[in-house]
């Protein structure tokens, strides 16, 4: 391929970057949920005639965008492309086949040339995102298997025509404890989904492609390339690692066998715990995309992310473990395990690469659920997302209250409480909470929380590093663990699972901080000091 076909097909890939990133601003613009809408937990691609992910937006958390990549071909499988019509629309969320749990709707539209339709589908764009309620026992680890856990959705056709299937839609109205707010969602997933088919035609139009089959292979092979000719760089063999996690009634260890080859990388999760009875199961499509996602943390990560990339990274797991749990599994709150994987391959990959791999983190995201009654009786849903401190990186500190590896935004205390009665009393860092090290890990917070109107609300907490912190890294310390308690009368709160906070106390959180790395002997005095005078550290340990 010459110069100019080179620097043609660089410039078309970068208007499928910016087609996608419009498809999910039109998400995040057009959503009802504030998770959605103010945390930008979501994804957004476009896919060629064989289900291949070519682009994916910047906007979008990795459990989202890697699953999504998968969730395509079964679509293509369930409805033939030479079955598509004009005006479909199609959705499913199924956890084993969409983003790992109900919460998560995955919306796919195939893409047609106006005046030509009859030439068949040329594209497909494919969005997620997470809804603020779907039914069963709510966002929880109580259900013991999915259908406990709320409305289940196969993969479907949610419009014919561009009209939408209304019997789908009361279905989906009929088991939501917010129907405005999830059917306003499924709309916005669709009209995203539309954005992106408009600017997609427009863009061949410009560049006069009547298919993508060569931009797309072209794609994919250079990413392809681009991996393999960075892991030909790597050490070969077999390295192993394992972490530990709080669980539910008894500790999980997350085992890790990581293979590096000519052909790419194998990641075997051979030796983990089995699989759970209540909601933290994590379905294998979750379970390769964080997988996969903390492999390309390190390896290749400027190399873009799309199945050309992902495909030389293989994972697997023995199913019934924790990390394969098949149908009908408990899979609610997946992320309180899955999340957890970048940190196990970490532990693999610091052995190869010690100059790049960071400590461990808090890792799994302290979301805040909150639900009860307003003084009127009405019923109210708060979903919130924060983040303890990341792990401290071979050359810098951590970042504080961020959540690696999600990649979701913190959300505004003022949404929420403009939305419910819920106020936020305090939320600041947590002195202490980083692991020491010649770089620090990121802090934690302190978030204190009551209800203005006195009131009794409950929250279902989903939270992980209460018992087994996260560890430091090359001499580095542990983080601070996280826990709960009630601010008046001092009683624990459990970490999983939910619980009523008495309308005349506030809940207390203290979120986990991360592993510090390196000798903390080596810390830059002048930063030391600057975190004494800003009482980040204290010598005191809560």
């Amino acid at each position: 391929m010459g110069a100019p076909d080179l620097i043609r097909n660089q410039v078309m890939w970068n208007r499928l970057i910016a087609v996608v990133e419009e498809q999910a601003q039109v998400l995040v613009r057009s959503s009802f949920s504030t998770s959605t809408r103010e945390a930008g937990d979501l994804s957004a691609g476009v896919f060629d005639r064989e289900g291949r992910m070519l682009a994916q937006s910047v906007t979008g958390t990795p459990g989202h965008v890697n699953s999504m990549a998968a969730s395509v071909l079964h679509f293509i499988d369930e409805f033939p492309l030479d079955t598509m019509k004009p005006g479909d629309i199609f959705l499913t969320n199924d956890p084993w086949k969409g983003t790992g749990h109900l919460y998560d709707i995955v919306v796919v539209t195939p893409v047609f040339r106006p005046r030509r339709e009859h030439e068949g589908v040329i594209a497909l764009f494919a969005c997620t995102s997470h809804v603020v309620d779907i039914g069963g026992v709510g966002f929880g680890m109580e259900g013991t298997e999915v259908f406990h856990e709320g409305l289940y959705l196969p993969l479907l056709r949610l419009a014919r025509d561009g009209e939408f299937d209304e019997t789908v839609m009361k279905i989906i109205r009929a088991n939501t404890r917010e129907p405005d707010a999830v059917d306003g969602d499924v709309h916005s997933l669709a009209a995203c989904n539309d954005r992106g088919a408009q600017r997609l035609v427009e863009m061949m139009d410009e560049f006069g492609l009547d298919d993508l089959d060569d931009l797309a292979d072209h794609v994919i092979d250079r990413s392809r390339e681009a991996m393999l000719g960075l892991i030909a760089d790597l050490p070969h063999g077999t390295w192993h690692s394992s972490m530990r996690i709080d669980g539910v009634e008894e500790p999980i260890d997350l085992v890790v066998a990581t293979t590096v080859g000519p052909t790419g990388i194998d990641i075997d999760f051979t030796g983990t715990s089995d699989q759970s009875k209540w909601g933290i199961n994590v379905p294998m499509a979750y379970t390769d995309a964080y997988t996969s996602f903390g492999v390309r943390c390190i390896v290749g990560p400027e190399v873009p992310n799309n199945t050309g990339s992902l495909g030389v990274i293989r994972v697997s797991a023995p199913v019934g473990t924790i990390l394969n749990a098949p149908h009908p599994a408990a899979v609610n709150i997946r992320h309180v395990v899955g999340q957890m994987l970048p940190d196990t391959v970490f532990g693999c990959l610091a052995q190869i690469l010690p100059e790049r791999v960071p400590a461990e983190g808090t890792s799994s995201l302290w979301n805040i659920l909150i639900g009860g009654h307003w003084a009127d009786g009405e019923r109210y849903i708060v979903m919130s997302f924060h983040s303890g401190g990341a792990g401290a990186r071979p050359k810098t500190d951590g970042l504080s209250a961020t959540a690696f590896p999600s990649g979701v935004r913190n959300m505004p205390v003022e949404i929420n409480e403009a939305i419910s009665p819920i106020v936020f009393w305090r939320k600041e860092f947590r002195p202490d909470s980083g692991g020491d090290g010649q770089y620090r890990g990121g802090h934690g917070q302190i978030v204190e929380i009551g209800n203005r109107e006195g009131k009794p609300f409950s929250i279902s907490a989903t939270y992980e590093r209460t018992v087994h912190p996260p560890r430091g890294r090359s001499g580095g310390g542990p983080g601070g663990l996280g826990g709960l308690s009630l601010e008046g009368s001092g009683e624990r709160v459990k970490p999983l699972g939910r619980s009523t906070i008495p309308g005349d106390d506030r809940l207390l959180m203290l979120f986990p901080g991360g592993g510090g790395f390196g000798d903390p002997a080596q810390r830059d005095p002048e930063r030391a000091a600057a975190e004494r005078r800003d009482g980040l550290v204290t010598g005191i340990s809560d």
